[in-house]
C-alpha cells in the first residue's frame, strides 16, 4: 500500500521520481524518500510528512543523477519518522525500497545482530538491506545476492534494489504485492503501479509471482521463482496521463463524486445491447460457467464488501440462487463448505488487496466452480489471476474514500445479476425491464448531484457533533453501512450503521437531541417499517436526516431534516443512487471540519498487506 518509482537513465531521474511519487501519494503519505547513485556516491534525502515536505527538502539540497529509486509510505513497522522513512540502507553501498510485510524479520534481525550489523530503523525493510549486504560478500553480483535473500524471507514483499557498486541497475522482485516495469528508449523505469510511470511510458512488463528482474538502460531480464530466465508480455496502457488530475475541484474526493454518471456509464457501455446482458462481457467461457451456477459467494474488504452485500440482494431476489458474501480476512482462516457449482466471486478497487487476493488464490483448492473478479485496474494480480473478469471503468480513483470505484462496482454486479437471472430462469421481458433501469443511471446520477448545495448546508448541523447513526433497511443496509464508512474516514466523526429494525435491540440506547441519524427512504415494501423505526429516533429527541423518494408521504417537521431525490427511484437503481446524497454529505462534513479529505490519516488506498 505504499508507492515504489525507480529509473535508470541517461538523464536525471529526480523530476520523474518527484512526480511518480506525487501519482502514488494516496497510497501512503506518512513518509517519502529518494535515493540517488550518480559518480559511484549513494545520496539520499528522507521527511516525515507528505511527498510535498521531500520536495521541499530538494529544493534546499538538489540531487542529480541517472539512477534512483523512490518511495512514500504508509507505516507498518515502525512509527512514521525519518529514521524509519525508505530507502533503507545497508553500509552505504545497498539501497532499497519495499511494500509489503516481512513475518520473519524478528529471527533476521536476531541473527543478523549477531553477524556485527547494527540496526539505526524499526522497519522490516532494514533486515532486507542488511541481509543483502550479507550475501553480496559470497554471491556473485547484486542479482545473486537479492535472489539468495529473497529466498529466507516470509510474507509479501515488492522489492526494488541499488547498489553503489552497480551503478546502472535495479534489481526488483515481487511477492504478494505487485511491481511493474516501464519501458522507455535507452531508458527504463520500474513502480508499484502504471499510473507512477505514466508521464515517460505507455509501455508496460508486470512480474508475475515470484519473479525477479534486473533493469538497465538497455536492457531487461526476468527471472522466474525457480532462477530460469523467462519473457514476460509487454502490455500498453490505455490510461492518459493527465487522468488522474484534478482538475478544478477543491478535493479529488469531490471530482470522482461527480465523474460517477461518466464512470458508469462507461461501466455498461458495450456490455447491454437490445436489451439484453452480453454475457461475452464476463469473459469467453462466461455463458458455459453461468449457466453451471448454483450459488455464489463474494469475498471483498471495506467499501467492496458493502457492493457486495448489496449484490447478495440482488442476486437472491432475480436469479433465486443463494449468496454468501464474505470479509476476505476472515475467509482465509477459516473452514469453508462449498456448495456444489458454486461461483467464486472477487470485488476490489486495485486488484491487489492482499486479504482478497490470498482469498481466490485459497478457492481455487476449494473446489469452486469458476473464480471472478469485479475490478479497476486490468494490470492487476486478481484480474490475471481469476477466469471471468469484468471490468469497472472507473478510470483512476486517487481519493483515499472510494466514490466512483463503488457505485460502478454496482453497475458491474447489476449486470452479473441480470446475465445469471436470464441462465435461472429469467424471463426476457424481466430482463428488458432491468436492463432499461441501467440505461437510465447516468442521467439519473447527474440528477442526483443537483442536491450538492443543499447537502452542503445540511452537513452543518454535523460539524460540531462526534457521532453519527445510519440506518436502513433491506437492500438499503448495506448502502448506510456505506454511507458511515464514508463519514468515519474523511470526518474522523464516530459513525455506525444498523438495519433500522435492530434499533430497539441496543443501538436505541445511544439517541439523544445530540445524535444525528441518517436514513434512506425509498418508496418501497419496507417504507411503513422504516417510517416507525424512525418514530422510535423522534420519540427520543433524536435529529433524523433522512433522503426520500419525491412520491413518499414523509413529515417535514421540527428535529426531521428532510431531502427529497429528484426523480422516483426503482428498486434495482436505488443502492447507486441513494449512495450520492450519502457521500456529498461526508464530504461537505469533513470540508467544515478541515480534516484532509483525499488522505485521510491513518488511512492507505490499495491494501496490499494483511
Amino acid at each position: 500500500m505504499c508507492g515504489i518509482v525507480g529509473a535508470v537513465a541517461e538523464r536525471n531521474v529526480v523530476p520523474i521520481l518527484m512526480e511518480g511519487l506525487r501519482r502514488l501519494e494516496y497510497r501512503g503519505y506518512d513518509s517519502a524518500g529518494i535515493a540517488i547513485i550518480d559518480g559511484g556516491e549513494l545520496q539520499q534525502r528522507r521527511r516525515v510528512g507528505k511527498v510535498a515536505e521531500l520536495q521541499n527538502a530538494l529544493d534546499e539540497a538538489p540531487l542529480t543523477g541517472g539512477n534512483g529509486i523512490a518511495h512514500t509510505r504508509w507505516a507498518t513497522h515502525g512509527e512514521p519518522n525519518e529514521v524509519n522513512a525508505h530507502p533503507q540502507q545497508s553500509n552505504g553501498s545497498i539501497v532499497l525500497v519495499h511494500n509489503g510485510i516481512i513475518e520473519n524479520h524478528t529471527d533476521l534481525k536476531a541473527e543478523l545482530t549477531g553477524l556485527g550489523y547494527e540496526f539505526t530503523s524499526d522497519t522490516d525493510t532494514e533486515v532486507i538491506a542488511h541481509r543483502i549486504h550479507f550475501h553480496l560478500k559470497s554471491a556473485d553480483d547484486l542479482r545473486a545476492a537479492v535472489q539468495a535473500t529473497i529466498a529466507e524471507l516470509k510474507g509479501a514483499y515488492a522489492l526494488v534494489v541499488m547498489s553503489r557498486d552497480e551503478p546502472g541497475k535495479l534489481i526488483l522482485a515481487r511477492c504478494g504485492c505487485p511491481v511493474v516495469i516501464g519501458l522507455g528508449i535507452e531508458e527504463n523505469f520500474v513502480a508499484s503501479d502504471v499510473a507512477a510511470l505514466l508521464p515517460v511510458t505507455r509501455q508496460f512488463i508486470f512480474l508475475d509471482e515470484g519473479d525477479l528482474g534486473v533493469v538497465t538502460r538497455s536492457d531487461i531480464s526476468i527471472y522466474d521463482s525457480t532462477g530460469r530466465q523467462v519473457e514476460r508480455p509487454v502490455s500498453e496502457s490505455q490510461l492518459s496521463a493527465d487522468a488522474a488530475d484534478r482538475g478544478s475541484f477543491r478535493h479529488y474526493m469531490l471530482k470522482e463524486i461527480y465523474e460517477q454518471a461518466e464512470a458508469v456509464g462507461n461501466t455498461l457501455a458495450e456490455r447491454i445491447g437490445d436489451g439484453q446482458v452480453l454475457d461475452a462481457a464476463f469473459g469467453p467461457a462466461a455463458t458455459e460457467v453461468l449457466a453451471k451456477v448454483r450459488a455464489v459467494h463474494i469475498v471483498a474488504c471495506g467499501t467492496s464488501y458493502h457492493a457486495g452485500l448489496i449484490a447478495k440482494y440482488w442476486i437472491e431476489e432475480h436469479c433465486s440462487v443463494p449468496c454468501s458474501v464474505e470479509i476476505a480476512s476472515e475467509y482465509r482462516y477459516r473452514s469453508v463448505v462449498v456448495p456444489d457449482n458454486c461461483l467464486f466471486v472477487t470485488i476490489s478497487q486495485s486488484g491487489e488487496t492482499a486479504d482478497t487476493l490470498a482469498a481466490v488464490r485459497a478457492a481455487k483448492e476449494n473446489g469452486y466452480l469458476s473464480t471472478m473478479v469485479i475490478c479497476n485496474v486490468p494490470e492487476s494480480s486478481l484480474v490475471r489471476e481469476s477466469d471471468l473478469v469484468l471490468m469497472t471503468r472507473a478510470g483512476p480513483e486517487i481519493g483515499v474514500a472510494s466514490t466512483k470505484a463503488f457505485t460502478t462496482q454496482l453497475a458491474a454486479l447489476s449486470l452479473l445479476t441480470i446475465s445469471l437471472g436470464r441462465h435461472r430462469g429469467m424471463d426476457a421481458e424481466q430482463e428488458r425491464y432491468l436492463v432499461s433501469l441501467l440505461h437510465q443511471l447516468p442521467e439519473m446520477i447527474n440528477q442526483v448531484l443537483t442536491l450538492d448545495d443543499a447537502i452542503k448546508q445540511m452537513a452543518e448541523e454535523f460539524a460540531d457533533r462526534q457521532h453519527a447513526l445510519f440506518l436502513g433497511r433491506g437492500v438499503q443496509n448495506p448502502v448506510a453501512m456505506e454511507g458511515a464508512l464514508k463519514l468515519k474516514e474523511i470526518s474522523y466523526i464516530h459513525a455506525e450503521a444498523y438495519a433500522a429494525g435492530e434499533l430497539k435491540h441496543g443501538p436505541l440506547a445511544l439517541v439523544d437531541e445530540d445524535m444525528p441519524v441518517v436514513t434512506v427512504a425509498p418508496g418501497n415494501d419496507l417504507l411503513e417499517k422504516l417510517k416507525s423505526n424512525l418514530q422510535e429516533v423522534r420519540t427520543r429527541k433524536g435529529q433524523l436526516f433522512v433522503f426520500a423518494d419525491p412520491q413518499v408521504e414523509f413529515e417535514d417537521a421540527e428535529g426531521i431534516h428532510l431531502l427529497r431525490m429528484p426523480a422516483h427511484i426503482e428498486d434495482f437503481q436505488a443502492p447507486i443512487l441513494y449512495t450520492i446524497p450519502l457521500q456529498l454529505l461526508s464530504y461537505h462534513v469533513a470540508v467544515l471540519k478541515g480534516t484532509d479529505v483525499d488522505q485521510p490519516r491513518n488511512l492507505a488506498k490499495s491494501v496490499t498487506v494483511e
